[in-house]
């Protein structure tokens, strides 16, 4: 059985002191009780194209998740009043700031799972991510590649993203927080 290493956090969000997490990057799948979501998969149980394949990058990269912080407003957490990011994950870093473990000096995301640069990789928390993961786009609106994630696969040793033929979005561009992802 492989070994299961557990590390305190560094700083608990309020309501959460004595909270336990697992390093990313570390066997654990499981942060104080939020399990990661599964990869979808395809019709025949294998997860969906990832590698380079335009449809979407993210799945092979990580390199965003990895290196930006992650600071969105408070009202994001989840609590009794709303919200959605699991407060497990969070590092308060201001009275109204709050961002994901991790990322407080531009590290790697909690929520990120897999190995940077390799098929598979993906957030635990997709479905519940903050508002700047659901902004940041792969591509402009002219269907031109972010700059930053061309700069940061390029670290990684991955191609760049092509251009856009037609200047649209692929299905895998974050919609707008204002949009329900």
């Amino acid at each position: 059985m492989a070994e299961r290493r557990i590390y305190p956090l560094r700083r608990s969000f309020p309501g959460i002191a004595g909270a336990w997490a697992a390093l990313p990057g570390s066997p654990v799948t499981e942060i104080a009780g939020v399990c990661a979501q599964p990869l979808k998969t395809d019709a025949n149980g294998r997860p969906r194209p990832a590698a380079n394949d335009i449809s979407n990058p993210c799945l092979s990269c990580g390199a965003c998740c990895s290196h930006f912080r992650v600071s969105f407003y408070c009202g994001e957490v989840a609590d009794e009043r709303g919200g959605t990011v699991p407060p497990e994950l969070v590092t308060q870093v201001g009275p109204l700031r709050a961002c994901m473990k991790g990322t407080e000096d531009g590290g790697r995301c909690i929520a990120l799972r897999g190995e940077l640069g390799q098929d598979g990789i993906h957030c635990a928390i997709y479905e519940q991510r903050s508002t700047p993961c659901r902004d940041f786009p792969t591509w402009l609106e002219d269907g031109s590649p972010n700059p930053d994630c061309q700069r940061l696969r390029a670290t990684l040793g991955l191609p760049p993203l092509p251009r856009l033929p037609d200047g649209g979005h692929p299905a895998n561009t974050p919609p707008s927080h204002d949009v329900a992802a």
